[in-house]
């Protein structure tokens, strides 16, 4: 029997948890919500909360080196989806806008120029979420988990 894909949430400002869990929960996925503190999560059988240290890029490096082919990383954080897509994990922000080898570089180039913008003190934050972006993650949620299942289920078995 294959192993189920891992879904990694990048967990301390991400406005999806009870969505993430409604998906896994359906499809039988472990979750983890990896944060640098305690934080309340749903409550589920395969959800749990990993706890890493205060260091700068903690929970990034944690959900870098736990993540596989397959796997599926939840995150706004740029530059954490470049090194997941990296270790062969799908990747979606919490908007429902993934991550993908074809598009990360431009992303990775616009947040550079909106760093140096906010610098001039130009621009702001992101929009507020709402309804509707929850409606697109869950939509776009649902179709990367059948994706990472379907991609584990298609690689060749070990042979004995």
């Amino acid at each position: 029997m294959t192993a189920a894909p891992h879904i990694y949430v990048d967990a301390d400002a991400c406005p999806v948890k009870a969505e993430t869990v409604k998906v896994a929960e359906r499809h039988g996925l472990p979750v983890v919500f990896v944060a640098n503190a305690w934080l309340a999560v749903p409550r589920a059988p395969r959800v749990r909360v990993q706890v890493v240290s205060g260091a700068f890029d903690a929970a990034d490096d944690w959900i870098v080196e736990h993540a596989r082919l397959h796997d599926l990383v939840i995150t706004a954080d740029i530059p954490l989806a470049a090194r997941s897509l990296q270790a062969g994990a799908h990747v979606l922000g919490p908007s429902g806008k993934p991550f993908t080898p074809d598009n990360i570089g431009n992303a990775l180039a616009t947040r550079e120029l909106m760093a140096d913008l906010r610098a001039y003190g130009v621009g702001g934050g992101p929009p507020p979420f709402g309804p509707k972006d929850r409606s697109r993650f869950l939509e776009a949620l649902e179709k990367v988990v059948r994706e990472a299942k379907k991609g584990l289920e298609a690689q060749p078995k070990p042979a004995r």
